[in-house]
């Protein structure tokens, strides 16, 4: 089954005559009703707590690096990240936490070496599409809730590096990164390394937290002296902890008529304090919105 493209009102607008004056993006995401968000399972939910107080939660895409991410679940599991720090913040790009290239052995059910998961098929999909262009791949989009770049004639789909995503470390092929060491774009959206590295996920709360990190000194952004690195007091899934404690998110689902407003109005903002719509828009600019869930609604 091949890939099924909405063909949205928003992109059909995009790059249309100015539209009627319109509510601003916050207005269209607070009028959502509640059948257009889709919960995230508290077992995809990576949550990094910062020995200073900080906590960093990334949300994960098992529906793009199954193996990579299968990796980052047992690893949380079997508590590898004990000790780990954050010890690699290169201005502008990354910053990066693990183990920092140890002999700590993997741990059982991790796939030492997984296969490339730079990009998956587009078959089963639903892509609503972005109505721009995009300098980095033939097509974008969303899928699933995530922000992705694809080919309609060649059949693939990668999740795009923007803002917060997560990707996997590695060295030079054939070396494809276990899932062992992670890293967050804290910078300009590296596009360049689509199709190029594994991504796992993004932060969907706690970001300025591992941006605001001092930057590193050493070349690629590593600390120079181990005292600068930053320790991590916990690493684990949300599903380990008590249900209580847990942090519960949703998202808007990029394929409903709420995620179409919010599209169109990204690309042309005709709101009071613009004064020309664009016409367009980047994919990493239309960021998915994600907000916790509302007490009493976890499931």
């Amino acid at each position: 089954m091949r890939a099924l493209l909405l063909v949205s009102t928003a992109a059909a607008l995009i790059g249309a005559a100015p539209p009627q004056k319109l509510a601003t993006p916050t207005d269209i995401v607070t009028a959502a009703p509640a059948s257009a968000w889709k919960t995230i399972p508290a077992d995809d939910l990576l949550v990094l707590d910062l020995q200073n107080g900080g906590r960093v939660v990334v949300q994960l895409a098992p529906d793009f690096t199954p193996v990579h991410v299968a990796n980052v679940k047992a690893l949380a599991r079997a508590s590898y990240w004990a000790g780990a720090t954050v010890y690699r913040v290169q201005d502008n790009y990354v910053a990066q936490w693990g183990n920092n290239d140890s002999e700590k052995p993997w741990p059982q059910g991790v796939t030492p070496k997984p296969p490339a998961e730079y990009w998956r098929a587009m078959d089963g999909l639903v892509i609503t599409p972005l109505g721009s262009p995009d300098p980095y791949a033939p097509a974008a989009g969303f899928a699933n809730g995530w922000p992705v770049a694809y080919s309609p004639k060649d059949g693939w789909a990668t999740l795009a590096h923007c803002y917060a995503t997560v990707g996997v470390g590695r060295g030079l092929d054939p070396d494809t990164g276990t899932g062992g060491e992670l890293y967050a774009v804290i910078g300009h959206a590296p596009r360049h390394m689509d199709r190029n590295l594994a991504v796992v996920g993004r932060v969907i709360e706690g970001i300025d937290r591992l941006s605001s990190l001092p930057r590193g000194t050493e070349a690629l952004g590593f600390y120079k002296d181990k005292a600068q690195y930053v320790p991590i007091s916990a690493l684990r899934l949300a599903s380990q902890m008590p249900v209580a404690d847990r942090p519960a998110f949703e998202y808007l689902d990029t394929s409903s008529a709420s995620f179409a407003d919010y599209l169109r109005v990204r690309a042309n903002r005709n709101d009071d304090f613009y004064k020309r719509p664009a016409g367009g828009v980047d994919l990493c600019n239309v960021q998915v919105p994600i907000r916790r869930k509302v007490t009493g609604e976890r499931g």
